[in-house]
């Protein structure tokens, strides 16, 4: 009986013990359990404030490629527009020069003009000289940039296959030489042309002989008159300067004519000679007279 009152007394002392560690362990536990939390608590806030630095990071490289891409496209825009630029001022100096380049033709035309508009003190004298001429339609005459021209019919100076002036020529020359005398800084060329019609039947052998002939008989009265021989010159053209259609009888008829024309006289100066050129018996050779055509000769 007393072993077994014992016995209760030391299990009951047994449990009271067991008891006090198990709180013990489960307070330390329910601890445990705090301070965990606590943790987890606090890992969540750092995650929850890393998350939103994260946030705030992504959104500032965000920014940053935003601000690269607009850079880019600045310096593009900026690129364009510097080329549009340079393309505009190389308009510009294209449109300047093409202006400078039309004021300087216009003022090209404007000298032209008044060159082509322009009437020499010769051409008023022989203008006047020949009024009579002019008018009744036997003589022309014309200036073109300092080169003067008096066109004659050859009816009026030749018969018909001829190289000897008739009387109307020769009343028409004498006036022509009257305002020529005194021409100063010209050459006086006079051309011989005629029509395409060969010379067959006449004195010449072809129409480069006829229209020389003329020319020259032309030259040789214009010094008898007391024209300068020095500024004098003769040239046949034949039917070779045709201004005239010579499959009609009109054109034939202004394709024979003899063209006195006044040139400036720079680069047409006289060939120049040696003295022992000059004093050579055969320096010069006198020309022939012109040979009077066979009768019946037609031109």
């Amino acid at each position: 009986m007393r072993i077994g009152i014992a016995l209760v007394a030391v299990l009951t002392i047994a449990g009271c013990v067991s008891q006090e560690k198990y709180r013990n362990k489960e307070q330390e536990a329910d601890k445990y359990r705090a301070d965990w939390q606590k943790e987890v608590e606090a890992k969540k806030a750092i995650r929850s404030q890393f998350d939103a630095v994260q946030r705030e990071f992504d959104a500032m490289q965000g920014d940053i490629k935003a601000m690269q891409t607009k850079l880019k496209s600045d310096d593009d825009n900026l690129s364009a527009k510097q080329a549009e630029l340079r393309r505009a001022q190389d308009l510009l100096a294209a449109q300047a020069a093409l202006i400078d380049e039309l004021a300087k033709s216009k003022k090209r035309l404007e000298a032209a003009k008044a060159e082509l508009e322009k009437r020499s003190s010769e051409y008023e004298q022989l203008a006047q000289s020949l009024k009579g001429d002019i008018e009744a339609g036997r003589i022309e005459l014309s200036e073109l940039k300092g080169k003067m021209t008096v066109k004659m019919k050859d009816k009026i100076l030749f018969s018909s296959g001829s190289a000897t002036l008739g009387k109307e020529g020769l009343d028409a020359l004498r006036r022509v030489a009257e305002a020529l005398r005194n021409v100063q800084g010209k050459v006086i060329r006079v051309e011989g042309h005629t029509d395409n019609v060969p010379a067959a039947g006449s004195a010449f052998a072809s129409n480069w002989e006829l229209s020389a002939a003329r020319a020259l008989a032309v030259v040789r009265y214009l010094q008898d008159q007391g024209v300068d021989p020095t500024k004098l010159a003769g040239a046949g053209y034949g039917e070779y300067q045709p201004i005239g259609a010579n499959d009609t009888p009109e054109g034939r008829s202004v394709n024979r004519r003899i063209e006195i024309v006044l040139v400036n006289v720079e680069g047409m100066g006289p060939p120049s000679i040696t003295k022992e050129e000059a004093a050579a018996p055969d320096a010069v050779t006198p020309a022939k007279a012109p040979a009077k055509p066979a009768k019946g000769a037609k031109r």
